[in-house]
């Protein structure tokens, strides 16, 4: 290579340029090598591939001490053979000409980088409440629904024989209805808002379902039909599902005289769990016989399940329908099976099963990202934040001093409440929407929001 101009390989059309050869690659420069030196490195690694040739050859243990001193002797100098250069390039490339583009980069800068697989990273979760609520006389049983927050951003919370509403916006308090103050049996089971956050259900331990209009506090309706307290309501439309401790499911429509439609018979003890798909084609029951059953719109009809599903080992509560995946279902068993469980409520297929080591009391999905929250009883009563489907723990919160019974997600699907059997409700902003995170990040900083405030009901 004598300095002549290259041409750029692969483009038949680059223009010549006048005048001066410009190079566009740099020769080393020769004028700084010691090419006996080089030479000598490079031949030096080839010997021992020759050495089975030259086997009858011996050397004598004087002549190779000999060589030695020789190469130490005239070759240390600049730093010897080990240190001489093949290639040496004593002064900077010249800069290519003004204008040129190289054809050829993309070639090098497009996978740059393609096989680092970068680190994953999970989203920071507020390990602290936002507010508490004391809820005192609060039911610590396992088996009932009390708190629900509603469309139009109010909580409903039953506390003993009243059920209470709190705004979330404003922060006020009012109270909504209250069981017969004469019977000190009754007391309130369930709370269920309907989708059109204008009316609420409420079961009693006397058997009944009761109807409110909230904006008028009034009671519009009184549903009845079961034989024991009601602890399990879901609301699909106008169409109500109620379960009991009489083991039965009941289908009601509200807008008719006539209101019960169906009775579901399927379980043998209380029915402590129900919940409809987001689609309302489906409806998961859930009973204290370790038992889920799933229903569809033609098997209700007939009284006869779709799917029974006894993979639990103790009564299956805390159910809970994947918002981006129809026909997934997530269920939580109790203290003598501390699992969460996922199906394919079209098979019936066991999708996948996580020993939590805690009693299982709800189950919550994140609406914006893919994951699980979980809330539990004994022994650790906790909140647990899981990443769908690998189910690898992202989050623990705690602060409730006893099992945490029941959760309800806000209408924006960033905030779930939990309300335990300390007597306490805890907001937890642990579902903070990915595309508005980076905007609100300054701005929840700034704000007293994170300040921890409690309030209390009475």
């Amino acid at each position: 290579m004598d300095g002549t101009m290259l041409h750029r390989f692969g483009d038949e059309n680059a223009p010549k340029t006048p005048g001066k050869a410009r190079p566009d690659r740099f020769i080393p420069n020769r004028s700084a090598l010691d090419l006996d030196i080089a030479h000598y490195n490079l031949v030096k690694e080839n010997a021992n591939a020759n050495d089975l040739d030259l086997a009858a050859e011996v050397a004598s243990p004087s002549k190779e001490e000999y060589k030695k001193q020789l190469a130490s002797n005239f070759l240390s100098q600049d730093g010897g053979a080990s240190s001489a250069k093949i290639l040496a390039f004593k002064s900077k490339a010249p800069e290519p000409p003004s204008g040129m583009e190289n054809s050829a980069r993309g070639v090098y800068s497009n996978n740059a980088g393609a096989g680092v697989k970068s680190k994953k990273t999970f989203r920071h979760v507020p390990s602290a409440p936002e507010r508490i609520l004391d809820a005192p006389e609060l039911i610590d049983d396992y088996y009932l629904n009390l708190i629900d927050w509603g469309s139009t951003n109010q909580v409903a919370v039953a506390l003993g024989c009243v059920v209470y509403l709190w705004n979330a916006d404003s922060g006020d308090i009012q109270q909504l209805c209250q069981t017969d103050p004469n019977n000190g049996d009754d007391y309130v089971t369930s709370v269920q808002w309907g989708g059109d956050g204008k009316h609420i259900a409420v079961g009693t331990n006397d058997a009944e379902v009761q109807i409110w209009d909230v904006s008028r506090l009034k009671q519009v309706r009184t549903l009845r039909g079961h034989n024991a307290r009601v602890g399990a309501l879901a609301w699909n439309g106008t169409q109500l599902a109620t379960g009991s401790r009489d083991n039965t499911v009941m289908m009601h429509d509200v807008r008719i005289r006539e209101h019960r439609t169906a009775t579901l018979t399927s379980h043998s003890q209380e029915v402590c769990g129900l919940k409809w798909a987001p689609s309302g084609n489906q409806l998961a029951s859930g009973g204290n016989d370790n038992l889920l059953h799933i229903w569809d719109q033609n098997s209700i009809g007939n009284g006869t399940h779709l799917h029974r599903l006894d993979a639990h080992q103790a009564a299956v509560k805390a159910l809970a329908w994947c918002p981006f995946q129809s026909n997934l279902l997530a269920s939580g068993g109790g203290t003598a099976d501390r699992c969460i469980k996922f199906w394919n409520t079209n098979t019936g297929a066991l999708l996948n099963s996580i020993d939590t080591h805690s009693q299982v009391c709800s189950l919550q999905w994140n609406k914006h990202e893919r994951e699980l929250l979980s809330s539990h009883g004994y022994s650790q009563n906790q909140l647990c934040l899981w990443k769908y489907p690998t189910m690898t723990k992202m989050a623990e919160l705690t602060g409730h001093s006893a099992r945490v019974l029941h959760m309800a997600q806000s209408p924006d699907g960033t905030t779930v409440v939990s309300a335990a059997a300390d007597e306490t409700l805890r907001f937890w902003k642990c579902f903070s929407d990915a595309d508005a995170g980076k905007a609100k990040k300054l701005k929840d900083g700034a704000s007293d929001s994170s300040v921890l405030r409690r309030f209390n009901f009475r």
